[in-house]
């Protein structure tokens, strides 16, 4: 009789082994993915930084190609300048998503307006910046969609159960989609 219950107080001290030893393993790896996911938010939008950097370090060249030809467009120029300018200073993802948000906007006005000036549009110097201008903005496109598909993934990873516990507990946060503004949903209107 006692070894029979020596028996059954090994089992269960076992039992209750694995399954302490299952619950550790699963927190760690519930863990580890959530901070797989967040560092893939991270990274993703760090791929848009870099291609906003370089569609900054591009602005100037435009608006000086610009500014020759328009000079009474000055008010659109500066406007650009001072939006890039503060894009470039954007503290955090929320600012930088509203601040390059309104640069979007004053950039696409700058083009439909480069529309009323036949001898700027053949240009050479100002239609290969137009074209690199364009191929960044379509890689910017991509890039934002990339990083809103990571941001949902991590969203829902933190929201499913049992990840969602262990969210809670390591204060794991939902992450900001990067979004169209209003002024964004509607395309600009070109008059000849």
């Amino acid at each position: 009789m006692p070894n029979t219950i020596l028996l059954v107080l090994a089992i269960l001290i076992i039992v209750v082994i694995a399954v302490l030893l299952a619950l550790v393993i699963g927190l760690v790896s519930g863990y580890n993915k959530l901070v797989e996911l967040s560092e893939r938010v991270d990274n993703s939008w760090a791929q848009i930084d870099v291609q906003l950097k370089q569609r900054f370090d591009l602005l100037p060249n435009l608006v000086e190609t610009v500014k020759g030809y328009a000079a009474h467009e000055k008010a659109l120029l500066e406007d650009v300048t001072r939006l890039r300018t503060a894009a470039m200073q954007a503290g955090g993802k929320r600012e930088a998503i509203d601040a390059n948000a309104r640069l979007d906007s004053a950039v696409r006005n700058l083009v439909v307006s480069v529309e009323r000036y036949p001898e700027l549009k053949s240009n050479a110097s100002f239609l290969d910046l137009q074209a690199r201008l364009a191929d960044l903005e379509k890689k910017i496109a991509i890039s934002r969609q990339f990083y809103n598909d990571t941001v949902m993934k991590y969203n829902e990873a933190i929201e499913r159960m049992p990840s969602k516990i262990i969210a809670g507990m390591f204060r794991f946060e939902p992450k900001e989609y990067f979004q169209a503004y209003d002024n964004e949903r509607s395309a600009p209107e070109v008059k000849f």
